[in-house]
């Protein structure tokens, strides 16, 4: 049988009653299945004893024999307060003391005489042998000597032992053999284990070189299940065609240009004409980091469906983003002839009517607005293109409705925020991707700095260096008011406090209570110097293009995910100016902000981040759950994996061109997987 096949429920495990259920259960674990595929997150090994003698170094493990030699307190003068620390003699011959904190019940158990097997980190203190961290055992087979034990997730009263005997006692049914979840051939052609020994070896190996067999087989398994999946409900892509001549209209743009495209612009503008140009609909991602001149090639991509009489619908996530995205097109189309219409859910009465018919008659060209797009009373005359702005931002079934208001238009995705390369791989396989590596020519790379506490005053003199040159800063802020959490600078309270450390100095406050119109005015001032900073939320993440800012200063950086620091960080450095951010941070950090302002300052490449973001946070988050079914990986990782990805998507490709149903008896396990994921429906 397949492993997805044994949904025997825990219960019926000898020793799993309601408690360890309920403690199962909030691992998401019911089944049989289900305890089997909980993935060891590491290996303790004890498959080699180690003693004292061995220890050449502090916080080494052994795993040894030890005879209890006596007991004795140290520290505090009642005997509540003392620390109990038993004296032992390892096997090797030396004396170990064993700090008892918070175990003084232990010096009934380790009675004088009585004989043990440790697993023990010690280190050496004072000339003598030391451990807090250590566990005792009656038996050899108690204490795991001469095995390699799985270290599992935990949740309420669970621990390692249940949790091991529970996966031993179902796998130790002499009749429970699995059967492989891939064509047989594919075992041969890279080496691996087949799923009934490596499932086994997993939980129980017997090396270390057995775990990694035992975790390839069983990654590429459940990597090939999820690029079929994925594959199978991909539409089949464009072929690229012979370059296709520029149509007046775009001709005329280009020339009143004041520079030229980038290399990388013009090669993913040719991508997108051709597939502009195919019978087939385009499903196109267009990606770059901050600044790289994405926006561009969607408005020359735009021109070429208007000069064919179609119309374009550019959706973005902001209402603040999509009318200064407006604000451009207006004046780089308008010249052209090309009608733009901005679309607000603020536009009502007799004004909405009447943008409303001109849509219909074909009299807008280019529609841009947010979700507002897709509102029932919305209609096209002929929607041929739809372009959307932070893709990550809107779900699957958005991008659904705004497509629904054509026949079957082409799609054009952008994003800031690079797709880690495995990420592409895999859960972005249905579309055709399109990446602007470089930026335009002049810019000089920002530089980054972390500031502690006792750095602030040197940044604000740095900053205030800048305004004497005629340069612009950004003061970003997590919060809009204190609400009594006096440790958080807020926005409020820093505008009123910026102000008096920069007298004279011309500024606004900006956050996402700021009536529309009242942003769109402050950002028109700021553009035209008559502001020289603006303290605020992060809703100027996104979209804000102002050249001679150089300072991003944001406060409480710890806070923010390395997505959104970068995007702020890309709001300077949009000339040839030399560009600062100072990512300020408490002394209290978490492991992950530590890893996020490293990589903030160690790199300015977008892509690179990505990968990083995808080592910390997971892919979950970055692909957002709704937009895969596969996004729980038990075995494979995608930050690591990209071999295993790569020779799943391959096999997955050369699988479903020979038998796009998985009917075939050499795909009958793959077909009856998809089955029980409920992914796609089998032809």
């Amino acid at each position: 049988m397949l492993i997805a096949e044994l949904e025997n429920s825990i219960s019926s495990l000898r020793g799993v009653g309601p408690a360890a259920q309920k403690d199962y259960a909030k691992m998401g674990i019911s089944t049989f299945k289900d305890l089997l595929q909980l993935s060891p997150r590491s290996y303790d090994d004890r498959s080699v004893e180690t003693t004292l003698r061995d220890v050449t170094e502090d916080n080494v493990q052994i795993n040894s024999e030890i005879v209890i030699l006596s007991h004795t307190y140290f520290g505090g003068i009642k005997k509540g307060q003392r620390t109990l620390k038993v004296i032992c003699r390892e096997k090797s011959g030396y004396n170990l003391s064993l700090l008892c904190f918070g175990r003084a019940f232990l010096e009934r158990t380790l009675s004088v005489g009585s004989a043990w097997y440790i697993n023990a980190t010690v280190t050496r203190n004072r000339g003598e042998w030391q451990t807090s961290a250590f566990s005792v055992y009656r038996t050899m087979e108690e204490a795991g000597l001469g095995t390699i034990l799985p270290i599992y997730p935990l949740s309420g009263n669970l621990n390692q032992r249940i949790i091991r005997r529970d996966i031993r006692n179902i796998l130790s049914n002499r009749y429970l053999i699995f059967d492989d979840e891939m064509p047989s051939y594919l075992y041969e052609k890279y080496s691996l284990l087949h799923t009934n020994e490596a499932i086994r070896l997993l939980h129980f190996p017997k090396s270390m070189n057995d775990v990694e067999r035992a975790r390839r087989s069983l990654a590429l398994s459940e990597l090939l299940l999820m690029e079929i999946s994925i594959k199978r409900e991909s539409t089949p892509r464009i072929q690229k065609r012979a370059r296709i001549a520029l149509t007046p209209l775009e001709e005329k743009f280009l020339r009143n240009l004041p520079f030229s495209l980038t290399e990388d612009q013009v090669s993913c503008l040719e991508d997108i004409r051709s597939d502009l140009d195919s019978k087939g609909q385009m499903n196109r991602l267009l990606q770059g980091d901050v600044g790289c001149g994405k926006t561009l090639i969607a408005w020359l991509s735009a021109l070429h469906v208007i000069s064919k009489k179609g119309q374009v619908a550019f959706m973005a996530p902001t209402e603040l983003l999509a009318r200064q995205h407006a604000e451009k097109a207006a004046e780089l189309f308008e010249p052209l002839g090309v009608n733009v219409a901005f679309i607000t859910g603020d536009v009502k009465g007799k004004g909405r009517k009447l943008l409303l018919e001109a849509l219909k008659k074909g009299d807008v060209d280019i529609a841009i607005g947010t979700h507002a797009l897709f509102s029932k009373d919305i209609e096209f005359k002929n929607l041929r293109y739809v372009i959307i702005d932070e893709q990550h931002r809107f779900g699957v079934e958005q991008r659904q409705a705004l497509s629904s208001k054509g026949i079957n238009p082409h799609l054009l995705m952008m994003s800031a925020t690079p797709i880690p390369r495995t990420l592409a791989l895999t859960f972005f396989g249905d579309l055709t991707i399109s990446t602007i590596h470089t930026m335009p020519g002049g810019r000089k790379p920002i530089i980054t700095h972390l500031v502690t506490e006792h750095g602030r005053e040197k940044m604000y003199q740095a900053v205030g260096v800048e305004f004497l040159r005629g340069h612009q800063a950004y003061f970003v802020y997590p919060k809009i008011d204190d609400e009594g959490e006096s440790d958080l600078r807020d926005v409020t309270t820093m505008f009123e406090f910026l102000k008096g450390k920069y007298p004279g100095v011309p500024s606004a406050l900006i956050h996402s209570k700021v009536p529309e119109e009242e942003k769109m005015s402050i950002l028109e001032r700021f553009r035209k110097k008559e502001l020289m900073y603006l303290v605020s939320t992060s809703v100027v993440e996104v979209g804000i293009d102002i050249p001679e800012a150089t300072c991003m200063i944001i406060e409480h950086s710890e806070r923010f995910g390395l997505a959104a620091l970068h995007q702020l960080r890309g709001r300077v450095g949009r000339s040839n100016l030399q560009s600062w951010c100072f990512l300020v941070f408490s002394s209290a950090l978490t492991e992950d902000a530590k890893a996020r302002l490293s990589v903030m300052r160690d790199t300015t490449d977008g892509f690179v981040i990505a990968e990083k973001d995808l080592e910390i946070r997971g892919p979950g988050e970055i692909a957002g759950e709704k937009q895969s079914g596969f996004l729980r990986l038990r075995y494979a990782s995608l930050a690591n994996d990209i071999e295993l990805i790569e020779i799943a998507g391959a096999e997955a490709e050369a699988i479903i061109s020979r038998d796009r149903g998985l009917i075939s008896s050499e795909n009958y396990m793959l077909r009856t997987l998809l089955q029980k994921e409920d992914k796609t429906s089998i032809i």
